[in-house]
């Protein structure tokens, strides 16, 4: 077991994708998806579609880790040879042995592809089996099908919606919907059952 150090440089990876630390100069590489896709944000307020919010966006998440308040890791896909989208560690509770993970994003052409399982693999894998947390929290706009589900195949138990708990991009009020993962689902189930599900390099 490990504490929590916002000022380490984790690197979670597999042989497909690598999460490593945000970076303010990662600016330009999130730039296409920011520019051509800002639907990508479309169910909640605070995302980075435009080049002036993903500046935004970028500063805010790199600030929050420097206060020790979020931990936020930029998704690199090894298969393509690009930076796909972002992730990150939020409400870090070490005593009662809690975190989440949440706002996650990733470029159109990598949804739907399984690019997911393997970044939660990491992310659950490292928080329950390095961190020994006993509690995942992921969160989504309750109209968020594509999230929801993508929570789902992972693992996650829906617990509860809490109605008009925030804004969507347009800045209606929206309900956002709460699931879970806990350390002995994780364990006596789901580790085996999603490694199965990730994606691989096929050996050449």
């Amino acid at each position: 077991m490990i504490s929590f150090d916002f000022t380490a440089d984790y690197i979670l990876e597999d042989e497909v994708v690598c999460l490593r630390p945000l970076l303010t100069t990662d600016f330009e590489y999130l730039l296409e998806y920011s520019i051509n896709e800002p639907d990508i944000w479309k169910f909640n307020s605070g995302g980075a579609a435009g080049a002036e919010n993903l500046k935004k966006y970028i500063d805010t998440a790199v600030k929050h880790r420097l206060e020790a308040k979020e931990y936020p890791f930029i998704v690199f896909d090894k298969r393509t040879n690009k930076y796909i989208g972002a992730t990150r560690f939020y409400n870090i509770d070490e005593e009662r042995k809690i975190i989440e993970i949440g706002f996650t994003w990733y470029g159109k052409a990598y949804q739907g592809t399984g690019i997911n399982k393997n970044c939660k693999y990491l992310l659950f894998d490292f928080a329950f089996g390095k961190l020994n947390m006993e509690r995942i929290g992921l969160g989504a706009n309750s109209l968020n099908e594509r999230s929801i589900n993508a929570m789902k195949a992972v693992g996650c138990t829906v617990e509860g919606i809490m109605r008009s708990r925030g804004y969507n991009a347009d800045g209606e009020r929206i309900d956002s919907i709460f699931l879970s993962i806990l350390k002995s689902e994780w364990l006596n189930e789901w580790r085996d059952k999603l490694e199965s599900k990730t994606l691989k390099i096929a050996v050449q």
